[in-house]
């Protein structure tokens, strides 16, 4: 019985001292597990409890233009906050900072008695108001540094760029489409905290910088750029049109040189401006492009050998009636060959072609040359147009079709397709971005001309620049658009505009040019879009001319020689007063779609004062003397090159340099 119960005893002993030694063991294990094993995790977490992180604004890379001119950067800029416990008096803190930080003072005040230990007064401010401020040396007040985007070039170019917020994601264009590729890491601001939670300290250095991302490329060219918005701003307010749209494209690569739009906008303070201002209508809207069509029309029918330029059609004295609807010409023609069907843009010439082709291959072309859905450039909200499918084509739409009514395109689609024409039939994939580099210079990315596919053959394109190059010799529609020196292929059009209450066609039009340069070996492609001009309805009055200035002033900055070859005619010498100036205009608009000669400011002129002057008098001086403006800053106009007086040309380069008014 004893030897039992010794026995039971000495059990109870082991399988104590095993539960102890396996308890110690665990423990052991455990410690090991978090103290070894898990040691950083664990630190991470201690941290989080005691401290609290405060991001920072990361950096984006630069966006540059083709020859690596800064057109969006970054800048380092102070940040201000406040440290609540370490101030003694707020009412005096707040009444000192807030005429600097333009912050009422009430809020400042609220802001530095919440009781918190962080708060921010103001993000990103000037050098100078950050340096009164610390100058001040206030208690409790610091700085940490952070970064601001910077649009150097203000307006050139902002519907491309795009602009970003304060997060500062991108919101349009380049800054939205290749946000994740241009937005740097964000940086790190640590504050610490007591065992209840609260703010005690802001700690003297950022635990994290931020760090840049890449930068991106453009096609664009600055130079070509400014020479393109500066001439579709003068068409536009010459005209009193509503708006405009204007882009140069290399014919055979589909590489975005210039893209414009008027009115434009400051992406440096971008919310003063509404929606449709911000909007790159370029890609974002369609319109009905008129007798541009007339050019795909022809080439298609062309293609499949059912017409020849020499072939004649009967226009019917200016009056074709088709099912219940009359088809008229501007001007009454007879019998005209297909070449003057374009060369006078003849709906009714244009209809029996169409009629003569068919829907189903008219239809097929179209979609060949890309009308009906996107190119694929790299910008955000790009418009499809509207091709309806040729199943749903009634009545007279295929006539109306034919000379581009009842359809619509983009102007991104119109020039990528009349591209196809210049370089020889092949569709090529536009696109804006040439290549993206990394934050020390390496390249990352390069893109490459994308060709889609053929759609007409070498031979139907050559025969199709033949024609349209009659478009600006005399009597034609373009003649505003012949360059001295070079062959210029294009067409016009004047498009009617559907009424938002009637949903009929009503007085309001589109007028538009688009061509390329030279015409025999097509460099650049260009067009111009004016909507609802008032002083002329006409392509060829109102579009025409800023297409013959936006291709000199941009061929002679390629240094492209001219061949001495020309389509323009003699000049008519200019009217001895301003009542035979208008009969004059009278007389040519009357010739056809759209007549009108303009005298251009070629030869020398002096250069003006501009000191004192604000941004928008310089530009209205500049663009009636047709001179380069490099413009610099913002305000009033401090500095100018070449000085007061000095002999300049039309061509050549000027710069002024503005300063904020105080």
């Amino acid at each position: 019985m004893k030897d039992d119960r010794e026995k039971w005893a000495r059990i109870r002993i082991v399988m104590i001292g095993a539960f102890f030694g396996l308890l110690f063991v665990i423990i052991t294990g455990r410690a090991f597990y978090l103290q070894i094993l898990q040691h950083e995790e664990m630190v991470k977490r201690a941290d989080k409890q005691h401290q609290r992180i405060v991001p920072l604004t990361p950096a984006r890379g630069a966006i540059m233009d083709r020859n690596g001119t800064p057109l969006a950067v970054s800048v380092e800029m102070d940040s201000c906050y406040g440290e609540p416990r370490h101030i003694q008096d707020v009412e005096g803190t707040a009444a000192v900072l807030a005429p600097l930080l333009g912050t009422p003072k009430n809020e400042l005040v609220k802001k530095l008695s919440n009781g918190k230990g962080f708060v921010w007064l103001e993000r990103r401010l000037t050098p100078e108001i950050a340096l009164r401020v610390k100058n001040m040396k206030l208690r409790g007040i610091g700085f940490v540094k952070e970064n601001k985007r910077f649009y150097p070039n203000v307006e050139i170019a902002s519907h491309v760029l795009g602009f970003t917020g304060q997060d500062p994601n991108g919101l349009e264009g380049i800054e939205l489409r290749y946000d994740s590729i241009i937005l740097g890491n964000t940086g790190y601001l640590i504050t610490e905290r007591d065992n209840l939670g609260r703010d005690i300290a802001v700690k003297s250095t950022v635990i994290k910088n931020t760090s840049p991302g890449k930068n991106v490329i453009l096609t664009l060219d600055k130079n070509i750029q400014y020479i393109t918005e500066r001439e579709l701003a003068k068409a536009v307010t010459d005209s009193g049109a509503k708006n405009g749209m204007a882009l140069v494209m290399e014919s055979d690569t589909g590489r975005i040189l210039a893209m414009a739009n008027y009115p434009t906008f400051n992406p440096n303070s971008y919310s003063r401006y509404s929606q449709a201002e911000l909007r790159n209508r370029i890609v974002a809207d369609s319109f009905e492009p008129g007798s541009t069509f007339k050019v795909f029309l022809i080439a298609a029918a062309l293609e499949e050998k059912i017409i020849k330029p020499a072939d004649m059609f009967n226009c019917e004295n200016g009056k074709y009636k088709v099912a219940d609807c009359t088809i008229h010409d501007t001007h009454s023609y007879g019998r005209l060959t297909v070449s003057d069907v374009l060369k006078y843009s003849s709906n009714i010439g244009a209809a029996k072609i169409g009629f003569k082709l068919g829907d189903e291959r008219l239809f097929r072309y179209l979609k060949s040359f890309g009308f009906g859905d996107r190119t694929g450039i790299d910008l955000p909200g790009e418009s499809a147009g509207n091709l309806r499918d040729k199943r749903r084509w009634y009545g007279v739409d295929l006539a109306n079709i034919s000379f581009g009514q009842g359809v619509s395109t983009s102007a991104i689609q119109l020039v990528t397709a009349i591209s196809a024409v210049a370089n020889g039939g092949n569709l090529m994939k536009p696109y804006i971005v040439d290549r993206i580099l990394d934050d020390s210079g390496q390249e990352v990315q390069k893109f490459e001309p994308q060709t889609v596919h053929r759609v007409i053959s070498q031979d139907t394109a050559q025969q199709m620049a033949r024609m349209m190059e009659t478009v600006t010799t005399s009597g034609g529609t373009g003649m505003n658009a012949a360059v001295d020196g070079f062959r210029v292929a294009g067409k016009t059009g004047t498009a009617q505009k559907v009424d938002s209450v009637t949903r009929r066609y009503g007085a309001k039009r589109t007028a538009s040019f688009v061509g390329f340069i030279p015409a025999d070996k097509p460099k650049l492609t260009i067009l111009v879009v004016v909507d609802e001009p008032k002083t002329s309805q006409y392509g060829g009055v109102v579009a025409a001319p800023a297409f013959r200035a936006i291709a000199q002033n941009t061929l002679a900055y390629l240094k492209v020689v001219p061949s001495g070859e020309s389509n323009r005619q003699p000049r008519i010498v200019e009217a001895v007063n301003n009542q035979a100036r208008a009969n004059l205009a009278l007389q040519q608009e009357a010739m056809s779609e759209g007549d009108a000669l303009e005298t251009p400011a070629d030869g020398e002129t002096t250069m003006p004062d501009f000191r004192g002057m604000s941004m928008r008098r310089v530009l209205q001086v500049m663009e009636k003397r047709n001179i380069n403006i490099r413009l610099l800053g913002s305000g009033r106009a401090m500095e100018q090159s070449p000085p007061p007086g000095h002999k300049i040309r039309g061509v050549d380069e000027v710069w002024i340099k503005f300063t904020p008014s105080a």
